[in-house]
């Protein structure tokens, strides 16, 4: 099918984008993962999805989380090297299983989302929404367009000195963790075998190394569980991607024969793709009936960042390259910026890593610079900072994907 009918009213699907963004942030509560604003989100869009885009259901499904996992094994990674230091100039041996958990901690919980400590913090209840927009005729093919719900814990570092200051207290960080690991194993190894002015040399390097300690107290301090921002951007810009399609599909009375249209509406992907994760383990093998391309969006804000990301979850996981190469080749047809890319190392996550892990054909959407932009996960997220050229064209290409794979592109 020809849908330009809907690519050329993109800035009114942009326009219905904010002002739906809008109400939800004005309106409902803060949406932090596996609370009750998480919910009502989940319920406002359900009810939208049914009544204004119709869909022929909007599934309110739960699952259990331990949100406070996500950022609480800063606390544990954090306390293991301070305490390390202070044991390293008496028993330096102490120093290095400490130092070592707590670098595996962090290594398990944030740089692979794996639920490492999750049990060890207070459980809650998270929420996601799966909406079906059926075909009039035979099922042959699925699309599905996802965004997370939730909204982010403020990072207050991010807030006063943007992404360089942010990514730099973060790496200096760690830079210490490795640097009283090595102090600690070359004292051990060389114990009673090293001259005294080498065993002098390293005790001066263990005091020079105590510059690193501001920078860990201070990581204590790098989310405020007690502020949370409206997520206009990260992410009702995503969840809406997918609204917006279908409401101005069902405004024109365009209905589709052979494809089927999803939206997903993932809970607590902020908590680590918690979400997305339950979602893909639920559902695994469930729509394996006909080929299903999920297309996950996440902080649709700047035209110059649209990119399509082929790696995910720090850049450990592969996404679906027939998906991706799809998006990119819809906005080569309509000359709209896109760029191929990736989710770098500390770059954290979207949606999509978690589908692929469980085998679902899946890639990610962004359109803000990796390199933090000081909105991301701060305060200033809100509804009076999106940017409409932004949404307008992720829609326009989103739609194009749509008629592409509609007319049997990729599949």
């Amino acid at each position: 099918m020809n849908l330009q009918s809907l690519i050329s009213k993109k800035d009114q699907a942009a326009a219905y984008m904010v002002k739906e963004i809008t109400h939800i942030c004005k309106n409902l509560p803060k949406r932090d993962p596996g609370s009750e604003g998480e919910l009502k989100g989940c319920e406002y869009m359900a009810d939208v999805l049914k009544k204004d885009c119709g869909c022929d259901s909007a599934v309110i499904e739960p699952f259990k989380e331990n949100p406070g996992s996500f950022y609480g094994w800063l606390y544990i990674t954090l306390t293991c090297m301070l305490v390390s230091v202070a044991l390293f100039f008496f028993v330096p041996v102490v120093a290095i299983p400490l130092i070592t958990f707590g670098l595996v901690t962090a290594v398990l919980q944030f740089g692979l989302y794996f639920k490492f400590v999750d049990k060890l913090f207070p459980e809650k209840t998270g929420h996601n929404v799966t909406a079906i927009k059926k075909c009039t005729g035979e099922t042959k093919r699925r699309m599905i367009f996802c965004g997370h719900v939730d909204a982010a814990w403020e990072w207050p570092v991010n807030y006063a000195l943007g992404g360089v200051g942010f990514e730099g207290h973060a790496i200096i960080g760690f830079a210490g963790a490795f640097y009283y690991l090595a102090l600690a194993i070359i004292q051990v190894c060389t114990h009673g075998l090293a001259r005294p002015e080498v065993s002098s040399a390293i005790g001066k390097c263990a005091l020079w190394g105590l510059i690193f300690v501001p920078f860990w107290i201070g990581l204590y301090f790098m989310w405020n569980k007690k502020r949370i921002v409206d997520g206009a951007n990260d992410n009702l810009s995503g969840c809406y991607m997918g609204i917006a399609l279908l409401k101005m599909m069902k405004d024109e009375g365009i209905e589709l024969e052979n494809t089927e249209i999803g939206v997903l509406l993932t809970g607590s992907e902020e908590a680590g793709l918690r979400g997305a994760t339950a979602w893909a383990q639920k559902h695994q093998g469930e729509y394996d009936d006909v080929p299903t391309f999920i297309i996950s969006y996440d902080t649709i804000h700047d035209p110059k960042q649209l990119m399509v990301n082929y790696r995910n979850l720090n850049g450990t996981v592969k996404t679906d390259k027939d998906v991706g190469d799809l998006f990119f080749e819809a906005a080569e047809e309509l000359n709209i910026f896109c760029k191929k890319g990736m989710v770098p190392p500390m770059g954290g996550a979207t949606d999509d890593a978690a589908f692929a892990k469980y085998g679902f054909r899946a890639t990610g959407i962004t359109g803000l610079n990796h390199k933090l932009e000081n909105y991301y996960h701060t305060r200033r997220d809100t509804y009076d900072n999106m940017n409409e050229q932004g949404l307008a064209d992720c829609f326009a290409v989103t739609v194009k994907t749509l008629e592409m794979f509609d007319n049997g592109a990729k599949q």
